[in-house]
């Protein structure tokens, strides 16, 4: 449903918006109570130990899982959707990236260590964050099982069935790569445990342009386009207005953003 009032907006008074703005208000006041209630029950989650010792290149080398931590207690890990055999990562994941360097320091006063994981080897990965100007840890799983353990790669096999297990469900998806984002913890003897995972439009909520567009009257505007996310480029392929075939989105369905 669209909510863009821009082709015939409803003028009027400064205390008829008024009372229309603390109407809002109210129910903005719930969203936040309800926000904060889910938040208290998604901290509530039991925990899975993880079993496996998953090694990942990074920078600096090989790297555990356990290491991601830098001296932290938890760890939010974003899966980036680059496959090994693509030139460069995703649009959408990018999008989700470039909000990622300034919240390190404050994250890190939280006792919060924050790492990308992708499939792709780690030289592409270099370069591509090279190019986009990032700082964030990231490093390459494709060594490993982990990005399929955490159901964001999905095997040929996985493939052919038609439906993959994504977002805790079986469902038709455009790709074999997935975004999603997942939290570990480390406890005092070094014992790592999964807390959480979320996926589709899950990971939404860490993408403050998403933020600010629904603040303004065109809010996302995307009612038009293809698939919602289909005029998100890098940022640094934001040149003109047009979005060439080249540059579209690696998961071009609405199926895949879980919309």
């Amino acid at each position: 449903m669209s909510t863009n009032t821009i082709e015939n907006p409803k003028i009027v008074s400064r205390d008829e918006w008024l009372a229309a703005r603390k109407k809002l208000l109210a129910r903005e006041k719930q969203l936040t109570h309800e926000r904060d209630a889910v938040a208290a029950e998604r901290r509530q989650l039991p925990w899975v130990k993880v079993e496996k010792n998953y090694v990942f290149d990074s920078p600096e080398g090989k790297k555990t899982l356990a290491d991601l931590f830098d001296g932290r207690s938890q760890l939010v890990i974003y899966h980036f959707m680059f496959g090994p055999d693509w030139k460069e990562g995703c649009p959408s994941c990018s999008l989700n990236m470039d909000h990622t360097d300034g919240a390190l320091a404050h994250l890190a006063q939280r006792d919060v260590a924050f790492a990308a994981i992708s499939r792709a080897p780690l030289p592409k990965i270099e370069t591509f964050k090279k190019r986009l100007g990032w700082h964030f840890a990231w490093v390459s799983s494709y060594a490993t099982e982990f990005n399929y353990d955490y159901h964001v790669s999905f095997t040929p096999e996985e493939v052919a069935k038609g439906k993959v297990e994504y977002n805790f469900d079986l469902v038709e998806f455009p790709s074999v790569e997935a975004p999603g984002i997942s939290v570990f913890y480390k406890d005092e003897n070094g014992n790592v445990f999964h807390t959480y995972s979320a996926y589709a439009r899950g990971t939404e909520n860490v993408v403050n342009t998403y933020n600010y567009l629904d603040l303004v009257p065109k809010g996302r505007d995307e009612d038009r386009l293809y698939f919602p996310m289909a005029w998100v480029r890098h940022h640094d392929r934001y040149e003109d207005g047009r979005l060439a075939d080249a540059d579209k989105p690696y998961w071009p369905s609405e199926a895949a953003s879980g919309r």
